[in-house]
């Protein structure tokens, strides 16, 4: 059985769409917003784009972190 990426048909390296996703999911920013913050970093995304990867990605990356989360409090209380 082999292990899929989320991020295999997409040309964007995961960090940028990692960082796009979490920005806007993370801050009180618009689409625009985080479109106008990765251009000043020399990534040149639309805000669409961070719409779409909001969309497909926005769930995933909070599960993440709260499997995170959860295994570390398990951790520490034993």
């Amino acid at each position: 059985m082999t292990n899929h990426s989320p991020f295999r048909y997409f040309k964007t390296r995961p960090e940028i769409i990692r960082l796009a996703v979490m920005m806007y999911l993370r801050f009180p920013l618009s689409l625009r917003n985080v479109d106008d913050l990765l251009n000043e970093r020399g990534i040149d995304i639309s805000h669409e784009t961070a719409r779409f990867w909001w969309n497909r990605f926005g769930p995933l990356f909070p599960a993440e972190i709260r499997k995170k989360r959860v295994s570390q409090m398990r951790t520490y209380s034993n």
